[in-house]
């Protein structure tokens, strides 16, 4: 509970600014951290008796919200203006098709799809480097995510486990929104993709999540080898 006391008063923090999108992604982390460290499922169930109302609240009380809800149920109903956005992701990945058109040959990303640098470069991404390009794409997160798995398995120490899990939930979790979000299988939020995304401060900070994990797994591999050869 004084875990969840203190994330609840950092969602409200980012509630008031308001930051959507950062609230999810905090919220999904920190489960994710007390769940790997031995929280109980029915702990969550209780809590989120308050956090789902709270959640809808949120999602229907203010008009830009409940515009992106009925522009996900159908982003064709108006293509020119509240669905403009998720409507020309479509069309970009779409068009790639197999092989796509070629590394900076996208047309969608030409005053059409907005943010195309930042919350949609997965759009032009898909592009630019068709279908085959998006799976190994999407194949080179899953296996850094496996990978990321793997070293928290295996850490020296419960710290350094749950800094692995941490810093590989929070890599996941943008990579599930963010390509959710362009393939309108979800609702329009802001939400980066991890490596791709413009943005200095995000890269900067992923890589030193990455420089740690690294780190971790240096002594996870010896806490392998000592499993391994106690078999």
């Amino acid at each position: 509970m004084p875990y969840l006391l203190v994330i609840g008063i950092v969602d409200a923090l980012l509630m008031l600014e308001p930051h959507f999108s950062g609230t999810i992604l905090i919220t999904a982390v920190a489960v994710i951290i007390m769940f790997s460290a031995g929280a109980k499922i029915w702990h969550f169930m209780l809590v989120s008796l308050l956090a789902v109302p709270l959640g809808v609240y949120f999602a229907l009380s203010a008009e830009y919200r409940m515009e992106r809800i009925l522009t996900f149920l159908d982003p064709f109903a108006d293509p020119t203006d509240s669905g403009y956005q998720i409507v020309n992701s479509l069309y970009a990945i779409g068009s790639g098709g197999l092989f796509g058109k070629g590394i900076g040959q996208s047309a969608q990303k030409n005053l059409y799809i907005p943010e195309p640098h930042n919350d949609f470069i997965f759009s032009v991404l898909a592009e630019e480097l068709g279908f085959l390009g998006s799976v190994t794409v999407l194949m080179l997160f899953l296996v850094l995510i496996w990978r990321g798995i793997r070293v928290a398995i295996y850490a020296p120490d419960t710290l350094g486990s749950l800094i692995a899990v941490g810093i590989t939930s929070l890599i996941a979790v943008q990579v599930i929104i963010n390509v959710a979000v362009v393939t309108s299988s979800i609702p329009n939020t802001g939400m980066p993709l991890p490596f791709f995304s413009y943005g200095g401060s995000s890269l900067a900070f992923l890589l030193v999540g990455i420089g740690m994990l690294l780190n971790i797994s240096r002594h996870a591999g010896n806490q392998y080898k000592i499993k391994r050869d106690k078999m």
